[in-house]
């Protein structure tokens, strides 16, 4: 049997021709079998059960990375659908629906003619999923005509799926399939059931939570923590999905070729806007002083607060847009990271004195000057920028900490106004995958850091990592601080911004680390079908993005 040398850091290992991902590791660290989720082949993402057919440099990809843990999260819910199959006797006769994150775990919902919801039938499929882990049941990869795809979803009555693949240019589809259960996943898989180390499942509201690990920990389930006011906020949207007949990408897909997406359009934004003057009633009922607005990169804060603003002025009062980021201490009081470098978004590099004095004053009915922070210097300059707070007067502040309590420390509670706005996707591809959150923010980022800040969208997918770990950070722990939450998503926008983030991810080069997320991104924006910009409010939260809109910003 031909002999091939495999590069794996700096060691070089013989195997056999064709050996796979999973069979290498199993004879070099057979104690970490299960701690690997995907592998590299010459920089190509693969499978484990991927064969090395030459001589190669490889990397392995553990729980413990994004592309990881996503695959680990993906092979959990194949387990979790086989396991109701099982348990309730056939497909045909339920849906289970993958709905939204929550935490570290996916909320689903089920739809079954049967059964409902009820501790019992989690249990009996919670056992299920571990009787298919313990006996590590191999997932198999089929490749099919998507013809093929559609004629199996259709049988299935998986109207979601099924819908997509009309739209779809590809003429093969790969099929996962677990014993006699198959279905589509965006994205690669493990090589068998063994590799879920731990998950749990259990009751919520009117549906369950699948609960998965962090990366930070993949072997230990977190402590789960409601979140009930975003929640409440995810129900909405998916209420205004329901109500447009918009829940899957397919539906959009529907919507754009029968020529309904215009009156869509504007549905969705007269909805939102219908809710930024519920917040502005909210505003002046309470006689609030001081708005406060925080929310995650590239939820659209800025034009958020300027429908505000135009809301708030309909009411009769005035407002006063405050950045919190003139409130930053000066250059060398800014504290550093473990790696030397300023750490601008810790809360320690505010003027928290300075704010709290300047807000009391405000709340006091006294004057004062406002700083204005000089980036090139690294100070606070004042240049005779006055403000009094009159009757009718009300300050917008925005900044990632504006919800931290800390920030407000000694103001009073009736005077303060706290929103939490972050871009939260009510659209699935299909019933069983999600649009992450964080992918529609991301690539509003890249489209608006190109056309704003002249950056290329390999440095952008480079530096959204820390980007995100400053709002794991900073901002999501504090957003159930929020008196009100605004999604700012629009259930429309990723066919629209599609034709500014393609190119962009194209030039992403091949032999640089970013290059795979890129791929990723363009598959995703695969599934939409393109939206002329033109029809887009130039008072849209969207064209914060891709420019074009009627604010100064």
């Amino acid at each position: 049997m031909e002999e091939i040398s495999i590069v794996l850091g700096d060691e070089t290992y013989h195997c056999q021709k064709n050996t796979t991902f999973e069979e290498l590791i199993s004879k070099v660290f057979p104690e970490k079998k299960y701690s690997f989720m995907l592998g590299m082949k010459d920089q190509k993402l693969c499978e484990l059960n991927v064969s090395l057919d030459c001589d190669c440099t490889i990397t392995l990809i553990e729980k413990n990375t994004v592309m990881g843990i996503d695959t680990y999260r993906r092979s959990l819910t194949l387990i979790m659908l086989k396991a109701f199959a099982d348990v309730l006797g056939s497909r045909t006769n339920h849906t289970v629906q993958v709905m939204y994150s929550m935490g570290n775990g996916y909320y689903c919902k089920l739809d079954c003619d049967t059964v409902s919801v009820d501790g019992a039938l989690i249990t009996k499929v919670k056992n299920r999923m571990q009787e298919l882990i313990d006996a590590d049941v191999r997932i198999i990869k089929e490749s099919v005509s998507t013809e093929e795809a559609i004629r199996r979803f259709s049988k299935e009555g998986l109207d979601g799926k099924e819908k997509l693949f009309n739209y779809r240019r590809v003429s093969k589809t790969n099929l996962y399939k677990l014993e006699d259960y198959e279905d589509y996943f965006y994205g690669y898989m493990a090589p068998s059931t063994g590799y879920i180390s731990c998950f749990d499942l259990f009751c919520y509201d009117e549906g369950f939570v699948l609960m998965a690990p962090h990366k930070n920990n993949p072997d230990e389930l977190p402590v789960f923590v409601p979140q009930e006011k975003l929640f409440t906020v995810l129900k909405t949207s998916d209420a205004w999905g329901e109500m447009l007949g918009i829940n899957h990408v397919g539906d959009l897909n529907e919507a754009i070729t029968n020529g309904d997406i215009g009156e869509l359009m504007l549905v969705q934004e007269a909805l939102q806007e219908k809710q930024i003057a519920h917040i502005a009633d909210m505003i002046e009922a309470g006689e609030k002083k001081i708005v406060l607005i925080a929310g995650p990169s590239s939820s659209g804060k800025t034009t958020f607060s300027h429908r505000l603003s135009v809301q708030l002025r309909a009411h009769g009062l005035r407002p006063y847009p405050l950045a919190l980021d003139n409130y930053f201490v000066n250059r060398e009081e800014t504290p550093k990271d473990e790696n030397g470098n300023y750490d601008f978004e810790c809360l320690e590099a505010m003027d928290l004195a300075l704010f709290r004095s300047d807000m009391a004053k405000l709340l006091a009915g006294e004057e004062i000057e406002l700083p204005t922070f000089n980036f090139t210097l690294g100070k606070k300059e004042y240049k005779g920028k006055k403000l009094r707070l009159n009757e009718g007067d009300v300050l917008v502040a925005e900044g990632i900490h504006a919800l931290n309590p800390k920030m407000t420390i000694g103001l009073p509670d009736e005077s303060k106004f706290k929103i939490y706005i972050s871009a939260l996707t009510q659209l699935n591809i299909d019933e069983h995958n999600r649009i992450p959150t964080t992918d529609g923010r991301l690539i509003r980022r890249i489209v608006r850091d190109a056309r704003t800040r002249g950056n290329n969208a390999k440095d952008t997918i480079a530096m959204w990592p820390s980007v995100r770990r400053g709002e794991e950070k900073n901002i999501f722990p504090f957003q159930e601080e929020a008196d009100v939450m605004f999604n700012s998503a629009l259930i429309y926008e990723l066919s629209v911004i599609k034709q500014y983030a393609e190119p962009l991810l194209f030039a992403v080069p091949k032999d640089s680390y970013e290059y795979y997320e890129a791929k990723r991104l363009l598959k995703f924006l695969d599934y939409f079908l393109g939206l002329e910009v033109t029809n887009v409010a130039k008072n849209s939260i969207l064209r914060e993005f891709v420019g074009g809109g009627c604010f100064d910003l």
